[in-house]
């Protein structure tokens, strides 16, 4: 069994499913950083070879760049070039009024350091609060970084479709968008599906299994009780109330679960395989804190839905709702229920 590849540009070739790196963060518990390392080695020998992690990540970025060098003692220059580690650059809430060039620079650098890295492979730029108007001199300065070559692809995460196209406009030229986009939640075909496909952007997913709730344990289950054991369940059970509730989101889960049936496979497969069917979608993230569950992980893009599978999961979702809004716009208003439970200003923390 292998992983799939993508080219998004010249000389970036990534898998087609990320390892993504937020459960090492602090916050998620315990992490052995030895143990870490050997669980990426194992991941990168089996054909998952790209790496989502964060300057906001606490520790992850260094963990990371522990592995790039005990891979490139173990496996080679040659096998370390298949390598490829997506970073953000996420600038902290309080600073997004007074941002300047040499913040963002020291950002970019200190991930350089961390990553153990000559350059950033694919930098994906956040920006919290559309208010603070200096999201577009941030990216003209990635920019600036990406002809200097300290940044091989300027990329973002969360923007929805007016702001995108703003930064089209600016000259900037993004390589892919890195966005929420599940079963349960299709707010990218709105509008960012066919922006994204018209001006050669490349979606990356996140929250394909939804934190975990689009998987067998959840299958019969009854609907669970605030407070949820974690701010990722939380998040995406909001979600869940979205797209039309609990009854119907076990409905999801039987359907996924009878094609699972007829693959040999899982839900949390099923579902993220589902994904990279759509249009314009390069790759699905997922997140692992260690390697067991590593096989299944590797068969998501081998699993070779039909037409049959695909349609009986568009009769479930046909009967749900689009959560409201483009993409993170429910999670941008920091008052209401998606956005107050997001954390910010981690750089100051990390």
């Amino acid at each position: 069994m292998t992983v799939a590849r993508i080219t998004l540009r010249p000389g970036h070739e990534i898998s087609r499913v990320i390892r993504g790196g937020w459960q090492l963060a602090g916050g998620h518990g315990q992490i052995d950083r030895a143990n870490a390392v050997e669980d990426m080695v194992a991941f990168a020998d089996a054909g998952i070879t790209t790496f989502d992690c964060a300057d906001i990540y606490t520790g992850v970025e260094e963990m990371i760049g522990a592995f790039r060098a005990d891979y490139a003692q173990r496996r080679g220059a040659e096998a370390l070039a298949r390598i490829k580690v997506h970073t953000k650059l996420v600038p902290d809430l309080t600073r997004l009024a007074d941002v300047d060039r040499a913040y963002v620079r020291g950002i970019v650098e200190t991930s350089i350091r961390r990553l153990r890295a000559e350059r950033l492979d694919l930098v994906q730029f956040h920006w919290w609060d559309y208010a603070a108007p200096r999201y577009l001199d941030v990216m003209g300065w990635m920019d600036e970084m990406c002809r200097e070559g300290l940044i091989a692809n300027v990329s973002a995460t969360n923007f929805d479709s007016a702001k995108t196209a703003e930064i089209l406009a600016s000259g900037v030229r993004l390589t892919s968008m890195q966005l929420q986009y599940s079963l349960l939640d299709a707010r990218p075909e709105r509008k960012m599906v066919d922006l994204a496909r018209a001006n050669d952007i490349w979606l990356l997913c996140y929250g394909t299994v939804a934190g975990g709730f689009l998987g067998d344990r959840w299958l019969g289950q009854r609907e669970p009780q605030e407070p949820l054991e974690n701010r990722s369940l939380t998040k995406y059970k909001l979600i869940i109330d979205d797209f039309g509730g609990w009854d119907l989101f076990q409905a999801l889960l039987a359907t996924l679960r009878r094609i699972a049936d007829r693959h040999s496979s899982d839900i949390a497969t099923v579902a993220s395989a589902a994904m990279l069917r759509k249009p314009g979608v390069a790759a699905v993230i997922v997140g692992a804190r260690n390697r067991s569950h590593l096989a299944r992980n590797v068969a998501i893009s081998e699993l070779a839905l039909t037409a049959q599978d695909l349609a009986e999961i568009a009769t479930i979702q046909a009967q749900g709702r689009v959560p409201e809004g483009d993409v993170y716009t429910l999670e941008r208003d920091r008052d209401g229920r998606h956005g107050s439970i997001m954390k910010y200003n981690l750089n100051a923390a990390s």
